[in-house]
């Protein structure tokens, strides 16, 4: 079954009433710091800046306290770096203590976001992901091809420098709709507002965990233009990665323009000019990391190419247990062998 429907007063054409019910001190107890310091440690305990701040654990958790319960707190300046995934990407990372608050803060709203957001939006999400993306995928194309005996066609979007065009402005004002306590919109607006790239009031940082979930909020814009305005049934997203499928090219050639219309006027976003495109499924569509086809799933070349590179000489075991994990995905039987992955 297609699952295109959105929760409560949304589906019907508006925004939900309903606004995030916690208020701002139930949010920065002491209690709630150490819990959220407790997920906040797996898999870092042994990071040189997580140590540092443990050395002094007591005096750091009572300053980040009392400067939240005083509404003193101001969030500190960000380490930057690059890394290529496959693509390079600037990574800006914060400090422990800011980054203990994010964990704070993302925790609770998280859980009201959640339930609101489409079905299909698959980025940073309990029970979603790149995977299961690909696997939704796969379903709409047998449905508008009606299992592969008529042509289906695909639009494929990316969104232009997504993170670093997101509108501080238009972020708070939907923020503002769903989040009813003023010292929690506050705080959030201090961890989004303590980051631009092109100009002031423009930009969020990848790295940040509060990103993760802000870009969603964003784009869940979008997500019910397409589905309550425009009525598109076959649609998914993940981040700033989208598909719409039909068995009309002319459709999608129509909706084309309303989407650039809409990311421009409302959300100040523009669509990647040399990755958009409508091809047949037949043909094979290039989507999250994968080349699409009715019969199979090929890797695409980028990817295979970093996963050569990361797999010479002896790589570690988690290194070969994520490379397993990813090619398990598709048809790479031939690549599995020649890395060695699985027996001759």
């Amino acid at each position: 079954m297609v699952l295109t429907r959105t929760r409560g007063i949304e589906a019907r054409g508006g925004h939900s009433r309903r606004q995030f019910a916690h208020v701002y001190n139930s949010i920065i107890t002491i209690e709630n710091l150490l819990l959220t310091w407790e997920k906040f440690l797996r898999g870092k305990r042994h990071k040189k800046d997580v140590i540092k701040f443990q050395d002094e654990f007591a005096t750091n958790i009572t300053s980040l306290y009392t400067d939240l319960k005083n509404k003193t707190y101001v969030h500190g300046p960000y380490s930057a770096f690059n890394i290529s995934d496959p693509k390079p990407r600037n990574i800006h990372k914060a400090t422990v203590r800011d980054r203990l608050l994010h964990h704070l803060i993302y925790k609770e709203p998280y859980a009201h976001f959640h339930e609101r957001f489409i079905f299909d939006s698959y980025s940073c999400r309990k029970y979603k992901g790149t995977h299961r993306a690909l696997d939704r995928f796969k379903y709409f194309a047998g449905k508008v091809s009606k299992n592969h005996t008529c042509t289906c066609y695909v639009l494929k979007c990316d969104i232009k420098k997504f993170f670093a065009s997101v509108d501080h402005a238009v972020l708070m004002k939907i923020l503002e709709r769903h989040i009813a306590d003023p010292d929690i919109r506050e705080l959030i607006r201090n961890v989004i507002s303590s980051f631009h790239t092109t100009a002031p009031g423009i930009g969020l940082p990848l790295g940040n965990l509060t990103s993760q979930l802000l870009v969603n909020v964003y784009m869940h814009e979008f997500d019910m233009y397409l589905k309550q305005e425009l009525k598109v049934k076959y649609y998914l997203r993940y981040a700033d990665d989208f598909a719409i499928l039909s068995e009309s090219r002319e459709y999608l050639e129509n909706i084309l323009p309303k989407l650039h219309t809409f990311l421009n006027k409302k959300l100040h976003l523009t669509l990647h000019e040399h990755k958009v495109y409508i091809k047949t499924y037949g043909s094979g569509v290039d989507f999250l990391g994968w080349v699409h086809f009715p019969h199979h799933r090929q890797i695409r070349t980028t990817t295979k190419r970093k996963v050569i590179r990361m797999m010479r000489g002896y790589p570690k075991r988690e290194t070969v247990s994520s490379y397993r994990g990813l090619l398990k995905h598709g048809n790479t039987y031939g690549l599995q062998k020649k890395l060695g992955i699985i027996a001759s």
